[in-house]
């Protein structure tokens, strides 16, 4: 069987942050404009006042401190509370291919190949901007890489999906060099009014290359040892919004027409199951969780990364073993512990391991089990 290795990584950092003094100021504003609007209906009890958000009360909930995002404006407009993303003609490149080209080039210099030399593109993300043609075809366009392209959602665990299905094509002989680029545009998909989930997502694009280990040098990269993933059906995040809106005579501006969950039930469940499958994982190849240098685990919530990782081995999320990157970057969703991976990566020595794992809605959970070549 032919050897996968992880070559190069891409990420692409979106032209606007907003901290959390920024996206409360923001909220405020609009729960007084709500509250104002709605203040004879609040006193006869017939709709509920909104609360204020905080900066202690969602770094105390999440560890979030900033996100990146396509656009502020919009977000920040208490008139508005959702980003402003121009439509374009059908023969510009589409925003999401913009950001997996930008993302894929950089994995390409880091791997020191050129995007030509792709024979396959997996788009691997949360949401995607259309539902056909394929963003994965457009995005091989964009490249001018070869061969094929498909796209696929696992929501949050999207980008370790699509590692798998590259890492299979690779050792199958289906492709020789396999990128998987994860362009997350949440900000479009995240209720800014929403008091328990404003500040949770940021935009981002990472983009994987995954090469036949004949192809890479001897030192480069990462030997992937083994990939595992799992599924188990559950509401408890979840998102209706789609084509068939317009067939239930549904408005798009309704609340289940964006991201939401249930997060008490979702940190309850999700935790066992991540750590669960992450040493079952371990198990599987003779490793020790102890004998793993470092886990880049999905980047949503830092006291669900502090539960998984002590579950493991006893160490902190936010430690040399399990780095934290949502302090910057919030939740980018797929693209969370591929982040993690790119810029926690670099310090690794010869036959060191790693794991990358994402956890998130399905409830969806992917591992990919490295060694430093």
């Amino acid at each position: 069987m032919i050897e996968a290795v992880i070559s190069g990584t891409g990420l692409y950092r979106p032209p606007h942050r907003i901290s959390n003094e920024e996206l409360v100021q923001s909220f405020n504003a609009y729960v007084e404009r709500f509250n104002a609007e709605h203040a004879e209906a609040i006193a006869a009890g017939s709709v509920a006042a909104l609360t204020p958000s905080s900066v202690e009360f969602i770094e105390k909930a999440s560890g979030i401190k900033n996100r990146y995002v396509m656009d502020k404006d919009g977000v920040l407009d208490p008139a508005r509370m959702y980003p402003r993303i121009a439509a374009r003609p059908d023969d510009q490149w589409s925003v999401m291919a913009e950001m997996a080209g930008e993302a894929a080039r950089a994995a390409c210099r880091e791997a020191g190949i050129e995007p030509s030399q792709i024979d396959a593109v997996y788009c691997a993300s949360a949401n995607m901007q259309r539902p056909y043609p394929a963003m994965a075809c457009e995005i091989q366009a964009l490249l001018g890489a070869k061969g094929f392209g498909y796209d696929m959602n696992v929501a949050c665990s999207s980008a370790t999906f699509g590692i798998e299905q590259a890492v299979n094509a690779v050792r199958c002989g289906t492709a020789r060099c396999a990128l998987v680029v994860s362009p997350e545009i949440t900000s479009a998909h995240l209720e800014w009014r929403d008091r328990d989930c404003h500040f949770i997502f940021g935009d981002t694009c990472t983009a994987v290359l995954v090469q036949a280990a004949t192809d890479v040098p001897a030192c480069q990269g990462f030997a992937v040892l083994g990939t595992q993933l799992a599924t188990q059906y559950s509401n408890n995040i979840r998102n209706n919004f789609g084509f068939m809106n317009r067939c239930e005579d549904s408005n798009w501006q309704e609340r289940d027409k964006t991201f939401r969950q249930e997060g008490r039930k979702v940190f309850k469940e999700v935790v066992p199951m991540a750590a669960a499958h992450i040493e079952a994982h371990l198990q599987q190849l003779g490793i020790e969780p102890s004998g793993v240098r470092r886990y880049w685990l999905h980047q949503a919530n830092l006291g669900m990364n502090q539960l998984v990782i002590k579950k493991l081995v006893g160490a902190e999320a936010g430690s040399e073993v399990a780095p934290i990157i949502l302090d910057e970057w919030a939740n980018t969703a797929s693209a969370g512990s591929i982040i993690a991976f790119h810029e926690h990566s670099a310090d690794f020595a010869r036959g060191e391991l790693g794991v990358i794992c994402s956890f998130g809605a399905g409830y969806s959970i992917g591992s990919v089990v490295l060694r430093k070549r």
